[in-house]
């Protein structure tokens, strides 16, 4: 995954549902129907628990709230380590972009990781 597409996120400049097909691909969702996604064989098993049809990781909370915790501590500070983000200025602290942020903060722990279990990086 190129950094440029990683700041295309950050930016809003990617659609918010291609930013969760990003994510739902690396997760082992399998898409089932137009804009559906169903968790798949590869899915791991605390995620299809969880959410056997794939979340809207930009529109709801608890789902961003399961992918920052699977992202182990050590890779938590790569949006600033290999892409230079500052963050956000405080007018720009609203849920969609925080959750961008989020999501790409998985993506580069994923990619750090990818040799590793998708989904739980953290173990």
């Amino acid at each position: 995954m190129k950094d440029e597409l990683l700041w295309q996120i950050l930016d809003g400049g990617l659609e918010d549902h291609l930013v969760c097909e990003l994510i739902w691909e690396r997760l082992g969702y399998l898409q089932a129907a137009d804009l559906v996604w169903q968790a798949g064989p590869s899915t791991p098993p605390e995620w299809s628990k969880a959410y056997p049809i794939a979340p809207d990781f930009i529109a709801e909370r608890a789902p961003t709230v399961m992918l920052t915790r699977s992202i182990p501590t050590a890779y938590k500070q790569l949006l600033k380590e290999e892409l230079g983000f500052k963050g956000y200025q405080i007018n720009q602290l609203v849920p969609r972009l925080t959750r961008r942020a989020t999501a790409v903060s998985w993506l580069l722990a994923w990619r750090k990781t990818k040799d590793g279990p998708v989904g739980s990086i953290n173990k």
